[in-house]
């Protein structure tokens, strides 16, 4: 298959001929063509995927809808499904003795198989990516799994003392304990689903575990309330916190695989009444660093955002809620300036990846190691650019200004609402108006919409009340959620960041100096051609991006829709 597969790859502009031949080269026992392109990140698996279907001459499938028929489920391990890549998704309607079953290798019998012992029918396969398997797995057969973790959890329990329960979350090598079981396919199954956090809450009754997708939480599962202990135990192995301290908040980080990329689980434990609850946020490695234009920004505001960062000194703020992707913003610029000739020296709590060629300093308040401490040392660290993960006090707002105007350029993040609240932020910390005005060379607003999922969203004239809000006549259409298998009912699919740059030219230099308000600034770079957050929010909901329910869901205003009038306006 190996050489069949690279000829293919180089016959469709898919790969070089150095590429393949480097490729096979690596292949040898054990390790083929795909598992190198893969591990490499070459080429993708949908398209290795559409490749091998060209070649063998065998269909892909698409597994959104896939429900694995009710006749054969009973029969299947799901343990077996995921170990060898295989699902059977519908009898052949050509023949309904046959098995259509999804793998995402041609060659492996063994998947086929699988199958046939267990379903005593006859297979025909069809192609399928294997994250498309699992997560098929995992909608069909996950929450059985879970609940016969927890199921043989609480049997375990009732014949054994809550220290040998406790004992069996400590093993890390024991990988058939229950507990060990359900928190492996909690952190899978989120992965999968794309949430960004994991939320195990105590309540009086229950054990509660939502996931957040797409910034929304949704509720997936919940468990008796003994197992809350040995779950938080689990979680406190791997990310080396203290066991036995269940009176104070901890934070701790781990990193796990799956299906072969790698994830860092930031964990967060909080001592409530009912116990203590877990919030384990997962970010994927390679995901912070990203194209500026994969950010959601348009051509303008890439030209915008690249001048910014292309001036030699001052300060660079981005700002905007908690989750609105400003580290993912900051580290994208931090890799587009990331060159030889360039010192970059960052301070971070936490550093959230790791960016070769970049000197990334970890917070530790409990060496004193502080932001503004750090920062002192860095400028001493002869640095060109200085990434700061966020100014929180006047000490380091006041640093970080004199860093900027001493010639490095400073980057970092605020909690504001929009470009000309950094501003006023800036002035309540104590920062004198002339520095802020002589540091700062841009700000930069954002929030995260939800795209409206493309395979079920639906197009309808836009209401009265909504055209006033949007500026627009009755005769526009938009575009609504509906929900299906493949958003999980959601009627949204990822997100896309919308943005607010504020350049400042020496006209807003002269209204910060003189403490202008937060209004007068904003009408002046709104004058000056600034897009706002809601006028980016509208042009992605005019042109079917997202709904004006989400529009309005992000922007957090309260008044109704027929008073025409916008917070982010």
């Amino acid at each position: 298959m190996n050489e069949k597969l690279l000829e293919y790859l180089v016959a469709n502009g898919l790969l070089t001929r150095e590429q393949a031949d480097g490729v096979s080269a690596k292949c040898g026992p054990g390790r083929t063509a795909r598992e190198i392109l893969l591990d490499e990140g070459t080429v993708t698996e949908e398209r290795l995927i559409q490749a091998l279907s060209s070649i063998y001459d065998i269909p892909v499938a698409d597994l959104f809808d896939t429900h694995v028929p009710t006749d054969v489920r009973p029969q299947l391990r799901p343990d077996l499904l995921r170990v060898n890549l295989v699902i059977p998704i519908s009898f052949d309607p050509e023949d309904e003795g046959t098995l259509l079953v999804a793998v995402n290798d041609p060659l492996n019998m063994k998947a086929r198989d699988v199958i046939t012992a267990a379903c005593k029918r006859r297979v025909r396969v069809r192609l399928a990516p294997s994250r498309e398997i699992l997560l098929a797995i995992d909608r069909n057969f996950g929450a059985g799994e879970l609940q016969y973790a927890a199921s043989q959890y609480t049997s375990i329990q009732s014949a054994a003392p809550e220290r040998a329960i406790e004992n069996a979350a400590l093993q890390e090598d024991v990988n058939t304990s229950p507990v060990v079981m359900l928190l492996n396919s909690l952190v899978e199954q989120a992965v999968r689903q794309r949430a960004s956090d994991i939320h195990i809450e105590p309540l009086p009754d229950r054990v509660r575990v939502r996931f957040r997708i797409d910034g929304i939480l949704y509720e997936r599962s919940s468990y008796e309330t003994q197992l809350l202990p040995a779950i938080i135990t689990r979680v406190k192995v791997l990310s080396s916190l203290y066991i036995s301290e269940k009176r104070r908040p901890q934070d701790g980080q781990f990193s796990t695989t799956v299906d072969r990329n790698e994830y860092d689980v930031r964990v967060s434990t909080l001592p409530t009444v009912y116990g203590e609850k877990c919030v384990m946020r997962i970010q994927q490695k390679k995901a912070l660093s990203r194209n500026k234009g994969d950010l959601g920004m348009s051509e303008s505001e890439v030209r915008q955002f690249d001048r910014i960062l292309s001036r030699p000194y001052g300060m660079v703020l981005v700002t905007g809620p908690t989750g609105s992707g400003k580290s993912t913003t900051l580290y994208t610029a931090l890799s587009a300036l990331n060159r030889d000739a360039v010192n970059i020296v960052t301070v971070e709590d936490p550093v959230e990846a790791n960016i070769p060629g970049i000197n990334q300093v970890q917070v530790n308040p409990k060496a004193e190691v502080t932001f503004a401490r750090t920062l002192r040392s860095i400028l001493r660290q002869d640095p060109d650019i200085i990434m700061i993960g966020e100014i929180r006090d006047p000490e380091t707002a006041s640093i970080a200004i004199q860093a900027s105007i001493t010639g490095h350029l400073v980057c970092s993040t605020l909690h504001t609402n929009d470009t000309a609240s950094a501003v006023t932020r800036l002035l309540d910390m104590g920062v004198e108006s002339y520095l802020i005005a002589d540091a700062v060379i841009g700000i930069i607003a954002q929030r995260l919409l939800r795209r409206l999922c493309p395979d079920c969203r639906r197009k309808r004239p836009v209401r009265p009340e909504e055209a006033s809000y949007l500026g627009v006549d009755h005769s526009v259409s938009v575009w609504e959620p509906v929900g299906c298998q493949r958003c999980g009912g959601t009627g949204y699919f990822d997100r896309v960041g919308i943005f607010e740059i504020l350049e400042v030219t020496p006209r807003l230099r002269q209204l910060i100096a003189a403490r202008a308000s937060t209004d007068d600034i904003r009408d002046a770079a709104r004058a000056q051609g600034m897009n706002t957050l809601h006028s980016s929010a509208r042009k992605l909901v005019l042109n079917g991006v997202t709904s004006v329910s989400e529009m309005r869901r992000i922007s957090g205003e309260e008044e109704d829709l027929s008073n025409g009038r916008g917070g982010m306006s």
